[in-house]
């Protein structure tokens, strides 16, 4: 048998080795950039860090703008609303006047008033019917219950 040959000098592998010789010395834990784990992973989180406190700030700008959008809108509906109530007002008193050219002036108040007393009774009923339907987190109260079964890995405890 013949001994294994030398490796020739035109190897890649061989030259690759003899050329480089930072490639023995380097640590298996090391970047090919000379940085360790312990670095790649503390610029992670630095990278990670910042890329937080920017979706933060993000966050923080886009609920001011929303803010800012919402009071004006609330502040329009404000003086929409009375807007719509100083409307009623002259409404009635229009009507108070159109009735009293014909039953007299206090008839007609009296007419205008008892129509009013009308319309508030009916929509303090609609109101409590509205207020009796609510069902404050019915189904999250109906889930919570389940929770402590569901802890203690008995599932089948729990209500369908």
């Amino acid at each position: 048998m013949n001994p294994p040959a030398e490796p020739e000098s035109g190897d890649s592998r061989a030259d690759s080795a003899h050329h480089r010789p930072d490639a023995q010395r380097r640590p298996v834990l090391e970047s090919p950039d000379g940085r360790s784990i312990g670095q790649l992973l503390s610029d992670v989180t630095s990278n990670l860090s910042t890329l937080m406190n920017q979706e933060i700030a993000l966050a923080k700008a886009e609920v001011k703008q929303a803010g800012t959008r919402a009071g004006k809108g609330i502040g329009m509906l404000v003086g929409a609303g009375v807007a719509g109530l100083l409307f009623l007002v002259f409404l009635s008193v229009c009507a108070w006047w159109g009735l009293g050219l014909s039953i007299g002036l206090t008839w007609s108040a009296l007419v205008v008033a008892v129509a009013w007393a009308v319309i508030a009774g009916i929509l303090a009923l609609v109101g409590k019917k509205e207020f009796e339907r609510i069902r404050a987190l019915q189904q999250t109260t109906e889930t919570l219950k389940d929770v402590p079964s569901a802890l203690t890995g008995h599932q089948e405890g729990n209500r369908s």
